[in-house]
């Protein structure tokens, strides 16, 4: 399931190196005590699984056991590879996870596949497995997908096209999903980014369509935008996935388009297991789907949607705000969604959301370091340095969050300086937080004015009545 902004997201530079997982804070089978909470505000992938919550996150892999009440993130530190979270796959015996990171090398910065790492324990332990290398680099070979099935474990990856195991990761074999010899320089449909068992039928979705083997991937049949009366909408296929509901198969498919100018960004539905397809959601950039009996939902760049009739018709959720904590979800788009009773997860860049009525209330979930605790400052500015045209963008506005805590009930005034300390905006003045605890306010960036200001260096002053005032400091860089 492909994250396409995957790297923007993390935007962690590192140096080309080996990703093995960290000396010292593991071993080959010795457990670790996960670390409490989740870790991170990107969460990229999603995977319900007999009763339990699974998160791909751009810090390691968090799991809850109680409906998302309460969470433990497992990291670098106890056995997975370096890196953000690209691909997550869970069945009741074991438990992949496939990360990826940027790397500086003479061509500029990078994305690279970070290897893989799997648990056969729930998340106790940890095995390594090197990133595949068919053509012996990681650079720009990044696991996007994962799929279990009979025969193995199935990768699906840009640079380095559909791998197997058998073995658990001691030996892979690269299957591309056509006769050809395997060329991902040239060959649009060796470049893999989604993979599927759908009941023992694998689907592979490439850069030049969706491939299917009914013979463990001995032989495939491709549908592409090009070969099919009724076809997908376009070639790059960034998701699948597969529903079943009252005897009824559905494949869907977020399929944008590749080469061809008549291609589209869309979602693709087949009933026949790919011999045709409805194209729905046109213009849409799907990123992944979410299915509860006969309702499917489909997260997408500028949103979550929602049909109860397999795409025929659809209803575009609201913005997401979280109105027992006044706190907005700072994102249109989203990444990953799953379903957990009448419990709706969905996930982004902002965290992860939760509603348990369908959408009329909403509950944020986000990994935030608290302000003012262990040894962290009473406030600090996130992301920073902060791009008002791309940093948690919603109705075209991009915020940054001043996160701050209390120590009391009390009132706070924040506002904002140039370098020269003139005044530049006042984002909240007397606000009332009735208890104690850590909160955020949001600048979308403007000036007085309504102006967008310059890249720069901006001072701003959180004063909080009874406690003191406290400084921070924002890089704005657009």
């Amino acid at each position: 399931m492909l994250r396409m902004i995957f790297f923007g997201l993390f935007g962690t530079a590192t140096a080309l190196t080996a990703q093995i997982p960290a000396k010292g804070g593991w071993q080959l089978g010795r457990a670790a005590a996960p670390l409490p909470g989740l870790r991170s505000n990107s969460i990229s992938d999603l995977v319900i699984h007999q009763g339990e919550i699974w998160l791909g996150t751009s810090r390691g892999v968090a799991r809850s056991a109680d409906g998302g009440n309460t969470w433990v993130t497992y990291t670098h530190e106890h056995g997975l590879p370096r890196g953000g979270v690209s691909g997550l796959a869970v069945s009741d015996s074991i438990i992949w996870v496939a990360t990826a990171f940027d790397s500086l090398v003479p061509e500029g910065l990078l994305p690279a596949g970070g290897g893989l790492s799997y648990s056969t324990d729930r998340g106790a332990t940890w095995t390594y497995v090197p990133q595949p290398t068919p053509f012996n680099t990681v650079i720009q070979n990044i696991t996007y997908d994962i799929a279990l099935h009979p025969t193995g474990v199935w990768i699906a990856s840009f640079g380095g096209s559909v791998s197997t195991s058998s073995d658990r990761g001691k030996t892979w074999r690269a299957v591309p999903p056509d006769s050809f010899f395997l060329d991902v320089a040239n060959n649009l449909n060796h470049r893999a980014f989604s993979v599927l068992n759908a009941d023992g039928v694998l689907y592979v979705g490439t850069a030049g369509g969706i491939n299917r083997s009914i013979d463990g991937g001995r032989t495939w049949t491709n549908f592409s935008h090009q070969n099919q009366p009724q076809p997908i909408s376009g070639n790059f296929v960034v998701a699948l996935a597969w529903q079943k509901w009252q005897g009824r198969e559905y494949l869907w498919a977020a399929t944008v388009n590749a080469e061809d100018p008549g291609e589209r960004r869309a979602v693709s539905i087949s009933q026949d297991g790919g011999y045709s397809w409805h194209v729905t959601l046109l213009d849409e950039f799907a990123h992944n789907f979410a299915f509860n009996g006969a309702t499917a939902y489909v997260v997408t760049d500028k949103g979550l949607y929602r049909s109860d009739d397999f795409g025929r018709t659809w209803a575009k959720f609201p913005d997401i705000h979280d109105a027992s904590e006044q706190q907005p979800y700072l994102s249109d788009e989203f990444f990953c969604a799953g379903q957990l009773g009448n419990q709706l997860f969905v996930g982004g860049p902002d965290g992860l959301a939760v509603t348990a009525d369908a959408g009329k209330t909403w509950k944020i979930l986000r990994g935030s370091v608290p302000a003012g605790e262990a040894g962290e400052p009473r406030t600090y500015a996130y992301p920073n340095p902060f791009s008002p045209s791309r940093h948690n963008r919603l109705n075209e506005t991009g915020y940054v969050r001043l996160q701050y805590n209390t120590t009391r009930a009390t009132t706070v005034t924040i506002k904002v300086f140039d370098f020269a300390m003139d005044l530049v905006a006042e984002i909240v003045s007397g606000k009332p937080r009735n208890r104690s605890g850590n909160y955020f306010e949001i600048w979308d960036g403007k000036n007085s004015r309504g102006e967008v200001v310059h890249n720069g260096v901006y001072f701003y002053r959180v004063e909080l009545a009874g406690e003191g005032v406290y400084w921070g400091k924002i890089m704005v860089l657009d």
